[in-house]
């Protein structure tokens, strides 16, 4: 009898790959007869590089063709940036596993001695692809001058080296997973609240794949995916897209979840925050509580510029 073959689909990023090994890897360590095949998916957002992602359609350009291949039977399995998902999923998938997260904080890179927010010179230019960090940072620093940047993590601190900018804003677990968590400075969660989902992978399959299910279950860390589900309950009341500064930040601590989460305007002008406590078990409803008091203190027209 030949072993079973999973097709993990995954986009071709050096920063995806390194991801889609570790899911991987893990699944053959938990399940020894299983082989993995890594297939390549490009995507709308590796695609079009010209233009920020609120232009093209949003983070679900991420995730698209990857998803498609899924409901197509081409694909068994998608591993993700749990920050790139959308807040529902396309019916008949789900996420079925979530590795533990990486350090869910920013990272403030720059050529000279900067270690934090605050030491940037007035007027600086800070190079930055979200519209959270963005708004958090125009918000803390009204003088600073926003610049958009694309590509993968190696091409934004080649862009950086060559004078795009002062100063670069990225995900530090990215740098952290690529082996580069020298460089830059992590920025506080106090200063910058984390994108939701940040730090954590996520893997994706058919619900009515009981057996693939089966065998990611084996590798999920289930205080991440408390934490997320969390996160992405509190996002989805929010309808939250790339277009939407929304941060989300949720970790189990004494016994029970604590949820940071906030809404900013698009050019930092004002910025919503709250917070929840309480059970583990009650993670969805707390996220989702959350959201529903941010949009409600946000109004109609809170996002436009």
């Amino acid at each position: 009898m030949s072993k079973p073959v999973l097709r993990l689909g995954t986009r071709g990023s050096p920063l995806a790959l390194v991801q889609a090994h570790q899911v991987r890897d893990a699944l053959i360590a938990a399940h020894p007869g299983v082989e993995v095949e890594i297939v390549v998916i490009r995507t709308t957002g590796d695609t079009v590089q010209d233009r920020p992602l609120s232009e093209i359609g949003g983070k679900g350009l991420f995730t698209r063709e990857i998803e498609d291949g899924l409901l197509g039977g081409a694909l068994d399995i998608a591993v993700h940036s749990a920050k790139d998902m959308l807040p529902v999923l396309p019916d008949g998938l789900m996420l079925a596993a979530f590795r533990e997260r990486e350090d869910p904080r920013d990272a403030l890179v720059s050529p000279g001695p900067i270690a934090r927010l605050a030491d940037l010179p007035h007027g600086a230019t800070v190079a930055t692809v979200a519209l959270r960090r963005k708004a958090l940072l125009l918000h803390a620093r009204p003088d600073i001058r926003a610049v958009p940047i694309r590509g993968n993590v190696d091409t934004r601190l080649r862009k950086l080296d060559e004078g795009v900018a002062q100063a670069l804003l990225l995900a530090r677990a990215g740098l952290n997973r690529l082996g580069r968590g020298a460089v830059g400075v992590p920025v506080p969660v106090e200063d910058m609240l984390p994108a939701v989902g940040q730090g954590a992978i996520c893997v994706e399959c058919r619900g009515a794949d009981g057996a693939t299910r089966d065998l990611l279950s084996a590798i999920n860390h289930a205080p991440t995916e408390t934490c997320v589900r969390a996160e992405f309950a509190m996002q989805a009341v929010l309808e939250g897209s790339c277009r939407t500064p929304i941060a989300g930040y949720a970790v189990l601590a004494d016994g029970g979840l604590w949820l940071r989460a906030l809404v900013a305007r698009p050019d930092g002008s004002a910025v919503l925050a709250t917070e929840r406590r309480g059970g583990a078990r009650d993670a969805l409803a707390l996220g989702a509580d959350a959201g529903h008091e941010l949009r409600g203190r946000a109004g109609p027209g809170f996002f436009e510029d």
